[in-house]
């Protein structure tokens, strides 16, 4: 016997059990396994039944040794082997997608998102790491594949050795799949034992087309019904024809905010704090829920969900909305004669879709005049960009009535640097932030401590809500009603992995017959809606809010 001969077997036995291993976790790890509770519940996933690899098993051992069929079994291994090794990948991106906008990536439409993704990551972590973590990602994608292709056919090659016990194994698995999937039997998390995960995954993506094109269908039809499309003019928002109406989204402002003990403090201080300060301008508001159409990121979902009265919960959607002339709430305002303007300071390129929303004049981060420091994502705080609009639109005392909608966006990822507060009159043109700027924490450091990301993240809430509030006491007058809302929860890093998508929406007014008008919504007194606060879907508030401030919703 050759010496060697024993390392031999041994390093067969080895990439044999790697083999193993790799294609029995690529086959039950669950893409939501963030949403597994802390401690050893990762490990006992692990203790799963996978029938993909019993049905692969039978169909490789039913094929003869020789002749026609026994020639591919072959390629019948590596073609298992490079589709499991693709479904991994999308598996990896799926795990990514349930971490970052709580659900699963659409092979369909999601592929856009990568895009926004690398520039949010390059604000957190840098370009430069961000290129190699991109580069890392397509090699270890490609690699997998490979990986993948080769422990299918060495498994594949070890059934065809060991028929008999192969069978015996095969049928003892298929029992235990089969009892386990009758009884029902769950791991912590409500994991099922008996694991069909990869079917399910290749099911999804191979539905994803068809499902994609039903649902184009059903949009369609769903764009044409518009209570609200004939409507004369002369009798939109009838009650607000002497009122200037700001609508504003507060980035990333989800119901977690209010309610997590975890980091809520600062968002609660700062409703309260708020709330007294209005009550003394002599300001009344009422506050409820609305669930929005996306999680974690997409904001432009919601803002349309909001505007067109629409759910718009995809980018198809999104781009097939934009393409129609369904009215907004923004044209809306604009046909019963309201000057429109939008403040969109994410923007830095020209964006089209402001003339499918009705924007008569658009403010985007090249032209409201601001030389300070960017902040990470966010190319100006908030307080500039309310300051902006007072100086460029709000103050001018050559302007009819008037529809604004700002856009906030320092509660935007990576949540650092957060803005202070500074007094109205000291803005200027925004280099005073520069200071401030260098000399907070950089998103690389903030993000290696969840619980930081997690006060960082309430602390620029509460900014939000101090510089948008603080503009209402400073500026304006007894005919101004502002409508703000978040326009979706946080990443589930933040908000937690429930999948509750509610966020806050609140209108304050001075004059009490604006509030009269919404009486028999149910909303809560103040700021902040209590648990009992009524529950909207998104794409409900349009509808609700013409038909409150039209002819047909006078209270007299």
């Amino acid at each position: 016997m050759s010496p060697t001969k024993p390392y031999r077997r041994i390093i067969r036995h080895l990439t044999t059990g790697f083999a193993a291993v790799l294609v029995f976790l690529a086959l039950i790890v669950p893409d939501q396994i963030f949403r597994l509770p802390p401690g050893n519940s990762v490990f006992t996933a692990l203790l799963r039944v996978p029938v993909e690899a019993l049905i692969a098993g039978a169909l490789l051992l039913l094929l003869p040794d020789r002749g026609r069929l026994g020639r591919a079994r072959r390629p019948l291994a590596a073609g298992l082997g490079v589709t499991l090794g693709l479904l991994t990948v999308v598996k990896m991106i799926d795990i990514g997608f349930f971490a970052v906008l709580a659900r699963r990536f659409d092979p369909a439409l999601d592929w856009i998102l990568f895009d926004d993704g690398y520039t949010v990551l390059a604000d957190s972590i840098g370009r430069g790491a961000t290129i190699a973590v991109a580069i890392g990602l397509v090699l270890l994608s490609i690699g997998l594949v490979a990986t993948m292709t080769w422990a299918v056919l060495r498994l594949s090659g070890i059934l065809q050795n060991h028929r008999a016990w192969a069978w015996r194994g095969l049928g003892a698995v298929g029992a235990a799949w089969i009892t386990l999937t009758a009884m029902s039997f769950q791991l912590i998390g409500g994991i099922p034992v008996a694991s069909h995960t990869a079917a399910d995954l290749a099911a999804h993506t191979a539905l994803a087309l068809p499902n994609d094109l039903a649902d184009r269908k059903r949009f369609a039809g769903e764009v044409k019904v518009d209570a609200y499309a004939d409507r004369p003019a002369d009798s939109m928002l009838t009650a607000l024809r002497d009122k200037d109406v700001i609508l504003s989204f507060v980035e990333s402002y989800g119901r977690n905010a209010l309610e997590d003990p975890r980091y809520n403090t600062a968002v609660l201080n700062s409703l309260a704090a708020n709330s007294e300060k209005l009550a003394a301008a002599g300001f009344a508001a009422r506050t409820g829920w609305l669930t929005s159409s996306t999680a974690g990121g997409g904001s432009w979902l919601a803002h349309s969900t909001f505007q067109s009265g629409l759910w718009i919960d995809n980018e198809r959607r999104y781009r097939s909305l934009v393409a129609t002339d369904r009215l907004t709430l923004t044209r809306a305002f604009r046909d019963a004669g309201h000057r429109t303007v939008g403040i969109e300071p994410g923007h830095t390129f020209a964006w089209p879709e402001g003339d499918f929303y009705g924007y008569q004049q658009l403010y985007d981060s090249r032209n409201v005049g601001y030389q300070g420091p960017s902040f990470s994502w966010s190319r100006m705080p908030d307080q500039y960009v309310l300051s902006a609009f007072n100086r460029l639109e709000y103050s001018r005392t050559d302007r009819g009535r008037m529809f604004a909608e700002i856009t906030l966006t320092s509660s935007h990822t990576p949540w650092t640097p957060v803005p202070g507060m500074l007094d109205w009159d000291a803005i200027g043109d925004g280099t005073v932030y520069g200071p401030s700027a260098a000399a907070a924490p950089s998103p690389e450091s903030l993000w290696k401590d969840e619980s930081r990301v997690r006060t960082e993240y309430a602390r620029s809430i509460a900014y939000s809500i101090d510089t948008l509030l603080g503009f209402l006491t400073e500026y304006a007058d007894d005919d101004t009603v502002m409508i703000f809302l978040g326009d979706h929860p946080p990443a589930p890093l933040v908000a937690g992995t429930s999948g509750n998508r509610d966020v806050p929406v609140t209108i304050v007014a001075k004059d009490p017959k604006v509030l009269d008008r919404i009486a028999s919504w149910g909303w809560e007194d103040g700021i902040k809606p209590g648990p009992a606060a009524p529950i909207w879907r998104m794409d409900t508030f349009r509808d609700r809010f013409l038909a409150a401030f039209g002819p047909e919703g006078d209270p007299h």
